[in-house]
């Protein structure tokens, strides 16, 4: 194998060239070139010069195996410049990797052949490449010119660029919209599906809309309690408190969807079985209005008591929270002290079952642990209003969110987890918050609101970024519901808009996107509950 300080010679027999395979060194290639000047001298100046064929076969000869040694130890470099680019999206200057692998500089090469100019790397003196490389061209302007910095690399960039195969540049597809942008998903601005609801009472303290995981929604309305079906729009009074002098309070449904919890302004609870339309008992305890009321399904040793299957919470305006057991005898198994006002927010935990959230009339959020302790294990206080507003993440454990009344106006996250007393995000929505709910199908929040600005919002988490604000209800929106499958939502509104308003918000468990959803088809008419 020949060095890279090695060449071929050739000698010149009867006038024809011939090439000596005898490998000649350059100390010998020197000897013979001074003895040669030293005979020609000698032979006076009167005597032309023959030309020294030797010498100039041997130049070419050694000019022919640089370039085929660049050929072979240069292309390779090239090819996997090329190579890394398509398959892994690098930019690499092969001129770069050559310097690097050889250990010498561009001013290494000769100039003797090319005038004053830098040779380049790739030189094609030869067929051995048919067309001109774009990296030719690139490179001898770089270094003949003194461009800057900036405008090198981008030299260099385009030269890896014009050796791509794919008909899309690396540019291009950086232009590419997104799939994610050419599918979002579009939320109707008019609701689905528009219920008269006459005396829907307008107090932001009483939670009076539930919908139930069969399908049925219960409101309240003055001193009844209507059931509405979602698959047949058939509208049933289940109950009706006007032989006592009573008025709804608050409507709650077990997790099962076969008993309604009503709560009454004269402090009582009533436990009704939906299907039969029956009364199972009533529940007192409390000395005032129940503006809340929240079900949960009691795991092995959730319960206060042993063997119970539910536990149904009920906060009043006595601003005590009771804890009861359908199965027992007694009214209430546990009652919770802390609140300095009205209790008009009560939510259990998607995960910790023993966890309840309440929020009252005193600008206070409380989290309890009814497993462990009988007083709040944490107390949030950032509010300035009251907080009726209170939702759980069924995404991430220990998430809560929570919203103030008209003087706060901010939706507030919470890590329950440390329990630091410092919200994690706030967001200041600019009208009164009256309820939230957290979607179980994708990781997006609605907020509804009353004063001033009347409007639905649904919120993206956790950027919290708008991604849509539905308008209709002309008063604020006290009342919010999300259907079992979880892409539909019903408000409510009283005073002088008294209705109930069905819109599809959130994407369904089958990714439904047809305009009337799971639940509603897209010609059912609109039903008056009375």
């Amino acid at each position: 194998m020949i060095g890279p300080a090695e060449s071929f010679g050739a000698t010149l027999v009867g006038g024809t060239p011939v090439i000596d395979e005898t490998i000649t060194t350059p100390a010998a290639t020197t000897a013979t070139s001074t003895a040669t000047t030293t005979a020609a001298a000698a032979a006076g100046a009167d005597t032309a010069t023959p030309p020294d064929v030797d010498a100039t076969l041997s130049d070419d000869a050694d000019q022919d195996s640089t370039e085929r040694h660049d050929l072979v130890h240069r292309q390779p470099l090239l090819y996997d410049a090329l190579l890394r680019s398509e398959m892994l999206g690098e930019n690499i200057d092969p001129a770069a990797r050559q310097s690097m692998h050889s250990g010498i500089g561009m001013s290494n090469y000769s100039t003797s052949n090319h005038g004053s100019g830098t040779l380049s790397p790739f030189r094609e003196r030869s067929n051995n490449l048919s067309f001109v490389s774009p990296y030719y061209h690139a490179m001898n302007t770089v270094v003949t010119y003194d461009y800057d910095v900036n405008r090198r690399e981008s030299e260099h960039q385009s030269i890896v660029g014009s050796f791509h195969l794919s008909p899309v540049s690396s540019m291009g597809r950086q232009k590419m919209p997104r799939f994610a942008d050419r599918c979002k998903r579009k939320i109707a601005k008019v609701p689905t599906k528009v219920l008269d609801a006459p005396s829907l009472q307008d107090d932001f303290y009483l939670n009076l809309v539930d919908w139930s995981s069969q399908n049925v929604l219960a409101v309240g309305l003055g001193n009844c309690v209507y059931l509405w079906s979602a698959a047949t729009s058939k509208v049933t009074q289940l109950c009706d408190l006007s032989e006592t002098e009573d008025v709804v309070t608050s409507v709650a449904w077990s997790e099962g969807g076969r008993h309604l919890a009503v709560g009454s302004s004269r402090g009582e609870v009533q436990l009704w079985d939906a299907s039969n339309q029956k009364l199972i008992r009533i529940m007192g305890g409390h000395s005032a209005r129940i503006g809340a009321l929240s079900w949960k399904q009691a795991s092995s040793g959730g319960a206060p008591t042993a063997g119970s299957s539910s536990l149904l919470a009920s906060g009043s305006r006595d601003r005590l929270i009771h804890l009861r057991d359908p199965r027992s005898e007694s009214a209430y198994e546990m009652r919770l002290c802390a609140h300095k006002q009205e209790v008009c927010g009560l939510k259990w935990s998607f995960d910790e079952r023993s966890m309840l959230a309440s929020g009252g009339n005193d600008n206070k959020l409380l989290v309890w642990d009814i497993k462990k302790h009988t007083s709040p294990i944490h107390s949030f206080g950032d509010h300035t209003a009251a907080v009726k507003a209170i939702t759980w993440s069924p995404h991430q454990h220990g998430l809560l969110a929570s919203g103030g009344g008209t003087a706060d106006r901010c939706i507030r996250f919470w890590n329950c987890l440390t329990g630091n007393g410092i919200s994690i995000n706030c967001i200041d929505t600019g009208s009164q918050v009256c309820n939230l709910a957290w979607s179980k199908n994708c990781n997006e929040i609605v907020s509804t609101h009353g004063y001033s600005l009347n409007q639905i919002v649904v919120w993206k988490y956790p950027s919290m970024q708008k991604i849509a604000t539905l308008t209709g209800h002309t008063y604020r929106v006290l009342y919010l519901a999300v259907s079992p499958d979880g892409s539909t939502i019903v408000t409510g509104a009283g005073a002088g808009d008294e209705t109930l308003r069905f819109w599809q918000v959130f994407p369904g468990p089958q990714k439904e996107n047809k305009a009337g959803g799971l639940l509603f088809p897209a010609g059912m008419p609109g039903s008056v509950i009375r």
